[in-house]
């Protein structure tokens, strides 16, 4: 890392990254196929999926799972997976969406420390969420005043596109470089980061370090921490953002 310059921008993915979605985006995605049949799918499916890249869109991604499942339903639609997506997610009638179950992973004073070190106009969201989800998130976990901007699902091409990455740079006023890190959680945020100019640094997702704990593993060797790094990731960080401070020197 000390071949690298100082970092000064900061672009954020967001599930997985800052919003702990095991119990809400991923179970969305289960319930979704398993109601279409694709009873086959597992959290470890929609993993490897998404280690593989071109997965930044989870409405896409649970009808793709349910047309590659053999028992999937073949006749639904895209528009059916999407409406039934978003009764798991954001809830229907009395029953209660699952985005309420999502946590913030790093502490809300690493947060606002960042954003200290960072000044204005050099923070940013880069997400695949559609853009209320995204604002939803940042509100309910008063984040809202933290960034200057959000490129969210409705604004391009979906990462590994580098559209995202250099759209937030536009709105922030900023030059891709070196000097510009995105930090995401899958091949494509780190894909996405490159083509852009940029650097790209992973972070293993809670669930993921979790399962390797449990397995005598070290936090960066589940099959998406892998994939980050074969799609040139500068380093996989454990959740929490910790690591990410020393990357945003205080007094630059």
């Amino acid at each position: 890392m000390t071949n690298f310059p100082p970092g000064k921008v900061l672009l954020l993915d967001m599930d997985g990254v800052l919003a702990e979605v095991s119990k809400s985006y991923r179970a969305s995605i289960l319930a979704t196929c398993h109601e279409y049949g694709a009873t086959s799918v597992t959290f470890e499916t929609v993993a490897q999926w998404k280690a593989r890249g071109g997965c930044n869109n989870d409405w896409k991604l649970s009808y793709d799972l349910i047309q590659n499942d053999p028992n999937g339903d073949k006749d639904v639609t895209y528009e059916q997976v999407v409406d039934t997506f978003e009764k798991y997610y954001q809830g229907d009638g009395d029953k209660p969406g699952l985005y309420e179950l999502e946590t913030l992973i790093p502490t809300h004073e690493t947060m606002k420390e960042l954003r200290r070190r960072c000044g204005k106009n050099a923070m940013a969201i880069v997400t695949g969420r559609p853009r209320q989800d995204c604002d939803k998130f940042l509100k309910l976990h008063n984040l809202d005043d933290l960034f200057d901007c959000c490129v969210c699902m409705e604004d391009g091409p979906p990462k590994p596109d580098p559209f995202p990455i250099l759209r937030a740079l536009e709105l922030l006023g900023q030059n891709p470089g070196k000097h510009v890190i995105m930090v995401g959680d899958t091949p494509d945020d780190v894909r996405s980061a490159i083509s852009a100019g940029c650097r790209a640094v992973g972070v293993a997702t809670p669930e993921n370090v979790e399962k390797a704990i449990a397995q005598g593993k070290e936090h960066d060797t589940c099959s998406l921490s892998m994939a980050m790094k074969e799609s040139g990731a500068d380093v996989v960080m454990k959740p929490g953002f910790e690591d990410l401070l020393d990357m945003f020197p205080a007094n630059q």
